[in-house]
């Protein structure tokens, strides 16, 4: 029983748990915005919305292909735009990163070179 507490209760699966609920949900918005947005370029276009399903330049159905690779782009500029973008910029103004430096082990490494070296030459 203990193991199963321990698989459980593992920040990881709790944190990749929550990123689901997250992600289906924001999914929804996302297919809202989309919505919203074919119906405003429709709007633009004389009330027909964007369809391109039945495109099939010489005999092969590439519409749906098109379709799916539009709202794919559309998804991936809201997702960049709307949360990369800012999450990144709170990050940093909230968590900077320190600066970098030498790793310790280098660091630690240099200095013994440094040590055998004055020693060899005394």
């Amino acid at each position: 029983m203990s193991g199963f507490k321990n698989f459980i209760l593992r920040g990881n699966l709790v944190e990749l748990a929550v990123a689901v609920i997250i992600g289906t949900s924001f999914a929804a918005v996302v297919a809202a915005f989309t919505g919203m947005l074919l119906s405003a370029i429709s709007k633009v276009t004389g009330g027909k919305e964007p369809n391109f399903d039945e495109f099939a330049p010489g005999g092969i159905l590439v519409g749906p292909f098109l379709t799916a690779l539009i709202a794919f782009l559309i998804l991936a500029f809201v997702v960049y735009f709307f949360v990369v973008v800012p999450y990144t910029k709170a990050q940093d103004k909230y968590f900077p990163k320190a600066e970098e430096g030498t790793p310790e082990d280098i660091a630690l490494l240099t200095e013994i070179r440094d040590l055998l070296a004055t020693n060899r030459s005394v």
